[in-house]
């Protein structure tokens, strides 16, 4: 108890230190900012102040039901501690919040600032510090030209006041032309303005940038200063669109980094990421001038990159710092990737680092921020999810050479530390790096040069930098033999040179092992060296030879095409760069590809890919370069010939699309061909499941991705089978191989080295084909084969038939197969075919030949039958008339037997009427509730299938299950319109196809979906109720409510079970688990049978055990096994009988637990075992062993009785975990066929021996037990007649809220509908209330409790007092005799006082004053804000969409039969289209 304590508490810790780096919002993130240490984060309906750890300071909501208000402008403005929020609210509005406090409101106005719901603005603050104004840039739909940059004043004191943008009588602004216009990026850099935008004139779209001179103190001033200028991307293709950009901190310049788009999804390359130098905007661009001017005037040049640094398919955000010479950015991706780049001094980038990626394809906003405290974090929002992600991970570097390898300037190995870190986390002698612009350089380079003296210095450059001077030692060995030391050996880091005499190499080649150690890290590399000048002696110059070249240390000519010693160090030069004006000497012919087959793969990779092409003869490798790899992967070739090879693809760590390109031994690489990683194949379903012996059939898997499938394996037989591809079903098929045995066989599916689960498969035996018949039919010969019958369901298409006759073949068309005969007929031909000499038949790799039956063999078997039956029926009167004399004796018997076991019951039966009191409840310990969202689920989806599991959000649940996205919150808006919602419903229930189960789904989905607004959803009731009273079929308006065959009938149900859950935790849920518990209780006082769960003690008739043993009761002494040494527990007395089973005293063991200590033991019975204490030894009780008596075919379980134990016995319980040796046994009630093997009190139907068995009563009569119902009904009535009166009583004289006003709304719709008979007024609330509510809770506390085993027995009970329950509501006098059911004689004199109580019940609700619509909204509202986030809105409209679907013609009619406005049908359309186009996309 005190661990699971522990967990409550420790569990929640954990989980928030895991997860203090992301937070999910309940709306989509529209907008996110930094400022004065804080961020403040804009969704749909609030907005959110927030730590930079996260943390959550304060919320405000800007939108609800009754004031739907967009922000779309949202800005700190630091110099006056304010935040700035527009937006659209009627027609405008805009709010100056605290910004140390969002909740207080400074300044508001209703005024149109920001742009319309939906479009892209840019707002920040300009101006000179004199006096700031707010700029705003966006698109304004005027006469044209129409205003898109204005200037709005911030203070009071500026000339017009607050939020002004007038200026001496006018409105100073920039006006435009151009059709469409987009605003993407804006800034101050100290006095000067940029904007940068989207223009479309035509079908021409460009991107420019506008700058202004800012310290102009006036409006006008500012907008007359306009310059512009046009910004291209790039060489390889244009890119017209801006998507997003940064500003990247710089000294005199400006450099601004953008990334634009080509708008082709399908290119890998359609986003570029490039660099500008906008220092100097100069000139004009047609179509933005300033109010005044002309807009047509053209002038300056266009701005060009200055370096393209990266493409990929879908960049969306970017952002960037400087550190030192080094330039860092941060990209976004559409696919919710954040990568880093690296840039040198030269724009050189290095190789991108994956520092987050989504598990879904949510894209990452446009806007990302950096953490102002330290700039170490970056947030990134991608839809409802603010994530903060580090920008570094130099932790997971755990060696220098792996820190360098990184090429992350920002990460160092620190020497003190011995870790791979940040600058900061390190002192700054001990921080080694990289140095700057040394991106392409490796770590290790070296250089030869030869001295006077012949001998040959070996010079060694580290390309690291440290501020330090760190202990640096240099050694080479060749083999075990260093190659210098002594004098000629130096090393001050980061160089190390080694002087040796020059006969080493011009023995050949040499390989020298050269270590590098700094402080304690140790970096080895093989060097091979040659004698530069031999490289080139007496042969002409080759790209091989300058290969060999620079790569030993040597230098190459260019000009004369010689290898030679260097002179002097310096830097290395690549290979590529030294020896790239041979590649053109070098002669082949160059590879082309054509096609790669197949070109899409799973991340597993795929084996075997076949490359179609010319010239591939030459072909060495294949590169495969994907987006994010800086070294690509290589894959060797096979089976290469000039137009096709082979090769394999190796496994991804991300999808997406990659290069493929072949290399040459040059080292050159040819073509462009791209391969799309994707996701690996999920297989659903495998049809057949069943193959015979033989082998043959055709198997279809079915799933998706299936076209990545490269053959099917089977386990645990290993074989391999070649699978094919189905274009047209997207499936694949294989025929199943030969197998001789019986086991389960897993199917799995060879995807590259990989394997991935399918499904389970069986082999069945050969079908066995017994025999023909022939019959003339026509001019054709009807075949008939006989089989016998068995589990293959042979197909058709699997059964080929051919008759022979005379050895000449006649094919044999198939017509029908049953479970035990195949009929085909042969055709005729050219001649009749009267008959055949046999058949040949073939079900895949089966063959069976038949011949013809013959008909005299029939005959004597008809013969032999008839023998046999004339000698059956001789024998059979001998043995009748001996055991007609036996039974007359034995009847005799018997009938004295029954005389006296009657009496003897009769008389128990009195005395435990006489005897009967109630002392059950002893302590029933903390009451198990379930929580508010599972008792929901149970009420909305009785059944508890998938759906209503789907519907729960639990904690840690991926939040892409739950989010609401853009065309499911459309879809919620399309609902939230009262007059479209009426049409669905109706429209859906006027359909003859849609069932009273699809009814009840439509009316859960739609509580779930409107969960969160309990105000309209009681409206949208309310307004259905009044639809469904004027309905003519409801003429008789007694009848209304009775069931639920309506939509509204289920929400009504639903309603109330939402309204009523706190009245049932506080009043009534303790007096119906007391009352559940006085029955188990009664129950297991008297002989329970364990095979049919009848019991001697029950309220129903149906469950009355009339087959008891003679029993006693028994006190037994329990201890609880303690450790494994032998110790136990103190006693625990328990009752049982000896009657009972070794399980019933278990549950007896583990209920009295309970009842004495408040809370259940740590073990269930089936992991406990009992033992009993025998002659000082502990023997083990089980339900069956060797000793169990067997009766015919089944065998009776093992009670105390059996095992003789007696009252006052010692029984020690052990667990099994702890002792698992000593298990013995499963439960028999694991077994199947349970019922059929054992039986317990109930004989089973076998002859039984009386004499044997004494106990047992040949005759039962059940009217003789009926005292036992009454004995039962006596014991547990108070607690009945409790939990009565916790229903319709009323505490603190107030009935429930939504009680009181649904019976008002019965009242007024009575009047309405001139309803006088107050009967009617009775029916609708009984109907209402407790036939809806109180009866479902009543037969069904499993509902309301967790843990809680409803057996059938019990559920009998329930039945009887929910019966007892609605009778006390009922007006018709109930009309009783000796013919009547039990279950109403029972509680028949106790109806008339419930009966009157109801009345009063009733009445006082009535006279209640009424409750105000305010009340109610209040209390809807705080039920909605209770249990928000508890349900998964998004799968409910998801599921209510598909009805819309289903229906999606009849509703539009419905509509348009009720004159619904065309915005409301096209408002639908739009829904369907946002749908249908997510589903082409591959978004659920």
């Amino acid at each position: 108890m005190r661990g699971y304590l522990l967990g409550i508490f420790v569990v929640p810790l954990l989980k928030h230190c895991i997860c203090g780096d992301v937070v999910n919002f309940d709306g989509d993130i529209k907008d996110f900012v930094v400022g004065k240490s804080k961020l403040f984060v804009l969704t749909d309906y609030r907005l959110h102040q927030m730590r930079v750890d996260l943390f959550e300071e304060k919320r405000k909501d800007i939108t609800n039901a009754t004031h739907q208000y967009r922000v779309n402008i949202l800005l700190p403005f630091e110099d006056n501690d304010t935040l700035i929020t527009c937006g659209t609210f009627s027609k405008g509005y805009c709010e100056v919040l605290d910004i140390n406090d969002i909740t207080k409101s400074i300044y508001a106005e209703s005024i149109l600032i920001g742009p319309k719901q939906g479009e892209k603005s840019v707002a920040f603050i300009a101006g000179p510090s004199t006096g700031r104004f707010l700029l705003v840039g966006k698109k304004y739909e005027q006469t044209n030209p129409y205003p898109v940059v204005q200037l709005w004043n911030t203070l009071q004191s500026q000339i017009g006041g607050i939020l002004s943008n007038i200026e001496e009588g006018s409105t100073p602004s920039i006006q435009s032309t151009a059709k469409d216009v987009e605003f993407v990026d804006g800034f101050q850099r100290v006095s000067s303005l940029y904007l940068f935008l989207n223009s479309k004139t035509g079908s021409e779209r460009k991107v420019h940038v506008l700058w202004m001179d800012s310290s102009k103190r006036k409006k006008t001033e500012i907008f007359k200063s306009l310059q512009a200028a046009t910004i291209e991307c790039c060489d390889d293709k244009a890119r017209p669109v801006l998507v997003a950009s940064t500003v990247i901190p710089s000294g005199n310049s400006v450099i601004w980094a953008g990334v634009f788009s080509a708008q082709d999804q399908q290119d890998p390359e359609n986003t570029a990421l490039a660099l500008y130098d906008i220092s100097s905007v100069r000139g004009r661009v047609k179509g933005f001038c300033t109010i005044g001017e002309k807009c047509d005037s053209e002038s300056g040049s266009n701005l060009q990159p200055l370096s393209v640094v990266f493409k990929y398919s879908s960049m969306s955000s970017v952002a960037a710092f400087r550190s030192e010479s080094w330039i860092v950015l941060f990209i976004g991706t559409s696919d919710g990737q954040l990568i880093k780049l690296v840039l040198d001094e030269k724009f050189t980038p290095g190789c991108p680092i994956l520092l987050y990626k989504s598990e879904d394809e949510r894209a990452v906003l446009p806007r990302m921020h950096f953490d102002p405290v330290d700039f170490k974090h970056i947030y990134v929002a991608l839809r409802k999810e603010l994530r903060r992600v580090s920008v570094v991970q130099c932790a997971k570097h755990t060696s220098l050479k792996d820190c360098r390898a990184a090429l992350d300037p920002l990460c160092g190995w620190c020497l003190n530390t011995q870790r791979c870190s940040t600058k900061d986390e390190c002192s700054n002698t001990s921080w080694v790096s990289i140095p700057k612009n040394s991106l392409k350089t490796q770590l290790l380079s070296f250089q030869m040069t030869e001295n006077s003296s012949r001998k040959i210095t070996l010079h060694l450059v580290l390309s690291l930098e440290s501020a330090g001077n760190p202990a640096f030692s240099c050694s080479f060995t060749t083999g075990s033999v260093n190659l210098c030391d002594g004098s000629d050996l130096t090393a001050v880091f980061p160089n190390c040179s080694c002087s040796f005499s020059d006969h080493i190499l011009y023995t050949g080649v040499s390989e020298v092992s050269a270590t590098v150690a700094i402080k304690d890290q140790k970096i080895t590399e093989t060097l091979t060296l040659r004698n530069c000048s031999s490289i080139t002696d007496n042969t002409n110059a080759s790209y091989t030879q300058c290969v060999q070249c620079v790569s030993s240390g040597c230098h190459w000519s260019s000009s004369s095409s010689r290898c030679d010693w260097t002179h002097g160090t310096g830097p290395q030069l690549l290979i590529q760069d030294a020896c790239k004006h041979l590649l053109s000497e070098i002669i082949y012919r160059e590879p082309e590809i054509l096609s790669l087959e197949p070109n899409k793969v799973s991340f597993h990779g795929r084996n075997n890919v076949l490359l179609r092409g010319r010239n591939l003869e030459s072909v060495t490798k294949i590169h495969i370069q994907g987006d994010l790899e800086c070294i690509p992967k290589e894959s060797p070739v096979f089976d290469r010939s000039s137009d096709t090879l082979r090769f394999h693809i190796p496994p991804s760590g991300t999808k997406g699309t990659v290069k493929v390109c072949v290399v040459t031994p040059d080292d050159r690489c040819h073509g462009n061909s791209i391969i799309t990683y994707s996701s690996q194949p999920s297989c659903t379903g495998i049809q057949p499941t069943v193959s015979w012996r033989s082998g043959g059939r055709k198997i279809d898997v079915q799933g998706s991705s299936m076209d990545t499938v490269e053959s099917a394996l089977f386990r645990p037989s290993n074989e391999v089978l070649q699978t094919q591809y189905s274009k047209s079903s997207g499936d694949v098929w294989f025929h199943s191989p030969p197998y001789d045995g019986d086991r389960l066989l897993s199917l799995l599916l060879k995807v590259g080295n990989a394997t991935v689960d399918c499904k389970n498969f069986s082999y069945k035996p050969d079908p066995e084909f017994t025999g023909f018949t022939t019959l003339q039919v026509a001019n054709d010969l009807q075949v008939n084969i006989q089989k016998k019958p068995d589990a293959l369901n042979l197909r058709m298409s699997e059964v080929n038939v051919t008759g022979l006759r005379r050895d000449q073949p006649y094919q044999c068309v198939l017509e029908k197969i049953e479970s035990n005969a195949v009929i085909c007929n042969i055709k005729k031909g050219s001649e009749a075919i009267t008959s055949v000499d046999s058949l040949i038949i073939n079900v895949g790799e089966f063959t069976k030949i038949l011949e013809p039956q013959s008909l005299m063999k029939y005959l004597y078997i008809l013969g032999a039958l008839i023998l046999l039956i004339i000698l059956i029926a001789v024998v059979g009167v001998i043995v009748h008339r001996k055991s007609q004399r036996q039974m007359n004796e034995k009847m005799n018997r018997q009938l004295e037997m029954l005389e006296s076991n009657i009496r003897s019951d009769i008389r128990q039966g009195f005395v435990d009427l006489q005897t009967e009191k109630s002392d059950l409840i002893d302590n029933v310990g903390a009451i198990p509730f379930l929580d508010y969202k599972h008792f929901a689920s149970k009420i909305f989806f009785p059944e508890a299938g998938l759906l209503s599991t789907v519907m729960i959000r639990d904690i840690g649940e991926d939040s892409a299950l739950t989010t609401v996205d853009e065309k499911c919150e459309a879809f919620a808006v399309l609902i939230r319109n009262k007059q479209f919602l009426s049409c669905f419903v109706h429209a859906l229930e006027e359909q003859k196809n849609f069932s009273i189960k699809d009814k009840c789904t439509v009316a859960s989905l739609l509580t779930l979906a409107l969960h969160g607004d309990l105000v309209y959803l009681t409206e949208v009731m309310e307004d259905l109720l009044q639809s469904l009273m004027d309905q003519s079929s409801n003429a008789n308006p007694k009848l209304l409510l009775r069931r639920t065959e309506s939509i509204v009938e289920k929400l009504l149900t639903n309603w109330m079970s939402i309204c009523l859950y706190g009245f049932l935790r506080e009043s009534v849920g303790q007096p119906l688990f007391l009352l559940v518990s006085a029955l188990t209780q009664q129950i297991s006082k008297g002989p329970v049978d364990s095979v049919t769960e009848k019991a001697l003690y029950t309220l129903s008739e149906d469950w009355l055990l009339c087959q008891a043993q003679d029993f006693e009761a028994l006190k037994l002494k329990v201890v609880f096994a303690v450790g494994t040494g032998g110790e136990v527990s103190e006693p625990l007395e328990v009752n049982a009988l000896t009657c009972d089973t070794v399980q019933q005293v278990k549950e007896k063991i583990l209920q009295t637990f309970q009842r004495k200590f408040g809370f259940p033991y740590t073990q269930q019975f089936r992991e406990i075992e009992i033992e009993y204490e025998k002659e000082g030894k502990f023997v083990m009780l089980q339900e069956v062993d060797e000793t169990s008596e067997i009766r015919g075919h089944v065998t009776m379980l093992n009670t105390l009785k059996h095992y003789q134990v007696g009252d006052g016995a010692c029984i020690k319980v052990i667990t099994t975990r702890v002792h698992a040796p000593l298990r013995s046994q499963n439960s028999v009630k694991d077994d199947v066929n349970f019922s059929i093997k054992y039986f317990h009190m109930v004989d089973p139907d076998v002859e039984t021996d009386l004499s044997k068995h004494p106990e047992k009563k040949a005759l039962k009569f059940k009217e003789m037990y009926l005292t036992k119902l009454l004995s039962t009904k006596v014991a547990v009535h108070s607690f009945v007649e409790t939990l009565f009166k916790s229903i319709w009583g009323l505490p603190n004289n107030r009935a429930p809220m939504a009680v009181k006003y649904f019976f008002d709304f019965l009242d007024v719709q009575a009047e309405r509908k001139k309803i006088s008979d107050p009967d009617v007024l009775h029916i609708w609330k009984t109907n209402s209330l407790p036939l809806r509510f109180w009866v479902n809770i009543l037969k069904n506390p499993d509902f309301v409790f967790s843990d809680m085993v409803k057996t059938p027995h019990l559920d009998g009970c329930l039945s009887v007092i929910a019966q007892a329950f609605m009778d006390s509501f009922s007006l018709t006098e109930q009309h009783l005799d000796k013919h009547s059911p039990t279950n109403k004689l029972l509680y028949a004199k106790d109806i008339p006082q419930y009966k009157q109580e109801v009345k009063s019940y009733y009445k006082m609700v009535k006279d209640q004053p009424s409750i105000s619509s305010q009340e109610l909204k209040l209390f809807l509202q705080d039920e909605s804000k209770k249990h928000q986030n508890e349900f998964n809105e998004s799968a409910a409209l998801r599921e209510l969409y598909k009805y819309m679907l289903r229906y999606f013609s009849e509703v539009s009619q419905k509509l348009e039969q009720t004159d619904a406005p065309a915005s409301l049908i096209e408002d639908m359309h739009k829904v369907k289209e946002l749908f249908d186009n997510m589903k082409r996309s591959g978004w659920s």
